[in-house]
């Protein structure tokens, strides 16, 4: 008892005090006394100067992590030959006692004996999910500290018994992080043959000063994960706003893309028709856990529950205490920063997106909306002083839209309206649904933009125009 008690002390301790090393320290020999190798690396790491101090030497991971990582592989490895060994000693066993008559009365323990040896069996035992885990590690002060923590994330249980496993690091700037800025892929988990063991590989030759594992498939696998993720912020923030606008759930994906005024989204995708199901079931069941809660309050908590992922690694306070941090689980807003003309969608403290954009100075009130309509090709043109789309700020005459005039972007030209130039206008509109909230301050964002590889682009099948009005926004 004593020792679960100075073990979980510490571990609040070096969680409200992440800068005592002497804490780290005293953390990673519990765990050698718990057999946590692993664990206790990470805590040793943390401690610097400590473990030098007291264990007089340096820890193997300051200088030689892929020879530490190569080590620790190999351990798995000789411990799963060995598992493998056991059980199929025991299963032959098994079945000696089957095949001999009488013996299983003989033995009054033969079926518990059976029973354990089918529980334990691989060919039996039910496979892993073989998706892909992402988890987000906080940027550090050095880059040795930053695969620390990257190591500490992925040797937790659940990062590596599920399939692969990848430790990604975003670009910081500021408060913010940027989603499109220089990503860093730290390290990586590799399931093995469904035994619950994984191999690790480094990514960020930076990071381990060493020569790292080749990254070409870690980054396409990061790359397809990611563009789902910004199909999920974007199908989860429409579902929540759905479900605000009309007070009730949608009941299928065409609910959310219908004709103007109700084009909640503005089309479709394959990957959200894959994912709407089961991400409305995960929305609902959040919702009735949080019964009694106001529904726009917890509309954060809502999109939460759509990503099992980031859920469930930040729930434990052994992922936080070794550096994980979570994506944010806010539906998607926009914020305009009057000082540096950029407009950023942002979901918590992640820019998803930013643009340069053209605004009218003191013309352009600041403040908190909502995007009251979208339409597409405002007036019937897309060629027009308002480009080829438009987003009304609370039903007022002020507007996101495009412009006519390319040469305004990034200056204070308008007459109060948030102007754009066509390629991020017509990625916006996709990007965010209906019922977007916008906020207009000044000194909020970075000052320049993200670049983005690849454009968020939704498949149109609805009529979205609005022929019946001539707009007249303030430009």
């Amino acid at each position: 008892m004593e020792i679960n008690d100075d073990m979980n002390y510490l571990k609040r301790y070096v969680q409200n005090h992440p800068d005592n090393r002497m804490a780290w320290y005293l953390l990673g020999r519990q765990y050698i006394q718990e057999g946590k190798e692993a664990k206790a690396n990470y805590c040793f790491l943390q401690s610097g100067s400590i473990y030098d101090a007291y264990e007089r030497k340096q820890h193997p991971l300051a200088n030689e992590p892929q020879q530490l990582i190569a080590e620790w592989n190999r351990k798995r490895r000789r411990r799963m030959l060995a598992l493998r060994a056991s059980a199929s000693v025991l299963l032959l066993a098994a079945l000696m006692l089957l095949i001999v008559p009488g013996a299983a009365r003989d033995d009054a323990g033969s079926d518990e004996a059976l029973q354990s040896v089918t529980d334990t069996n691989p060919v039996t035992a039910k496979p892993p999910d073989d998706g892909l885990k992402v988890v987000f590690v906080k940027p550090a002060g050095s880059d040795a500290a930053m695969l620390g923590k990257a190591l500490g994330v992925l040797t937790q249980g659940g990062s590596q018994s599920d399939g692969k496993g990848l430790a990604v690091s975003l670009e910081q700037d500021g408060k913010w992080r940027k989603w499109t800025g220089k990503t860093r892929l730290l390290a990586q988990t590799a399931k093995q043959d469904g035994q619950g063991q994984a191999d690790i590989g480094l990514l960020d030759a930076k990071a381990c000063d060493c020569m790292p594992d080749k990254d070409a498939k870690a980054r396409t696998l990061y790359r397809t994960w990611s563009e789902r993720q910004e199909q999920k912020w974007t199908l989860s923030s429409a579902i929540a706003h759905y479900r605000e606008r009309m007070k009730a759930w949608p009941a299928k994906l065409e609910d959310l893309v219908r004709p103007y005024p109700n084009n909640v989204l503005s089309g479709r995708s394959e990957a959200m028709s894959k994912l709407f199901a089961p991400l409305l079931k995960a929305m609902q069941s959040e919702a009735a856990s949080a019964a009694g809660s106001d529904d726009g309050a917890g509309a954060g908590k809502q999109l939460a529950a759509a990503d099992s992922t980031t859920k469930g690694a930040a729930a434990g306070a052994a992922s936080s205490a070794a550096g994980e941090s979570p994506l944010p689980e806010e539906p998607l807003s926009i914020v305009v920063d009057k000082d540096n003309h950029q407009l950023a969608v942002v979901s918590g403290d992640v820019i998803v997106r930013s643009y340069t954009v053209g605004l009218g100075g003191a013309k352009t009130p600041a403040g908190s909306f909502a995007i009251s309509e979208k339409v597409r090709n405002p007036n019937g043109r897309d060629d027009s002083e308002f480009g080829s789309r438009g987003m009304t700020l609370s039903n007022s005459l002020y507007a996101i839209h495009g412009t006519n005039d390319p040469d305004s972007i990034g200056k204070d030209e308008s007459h109060g309206c948030i102007r754009m130039n066509r390629k991020d206008l017509e990625e916006l509109y996709d990007l965010v649904p209906l019922g977007t909230m916008v906020t207009i301050k000044s000194g909020v964002l970075p000052d320049a933009a993200a670049p983005v590889a690849k454009r968020f682009r939704l498949q149109p099948d609805q009529d979205e125009t609005n022929s019946a009005v001539v707009y007249k926004w303030l430009d």
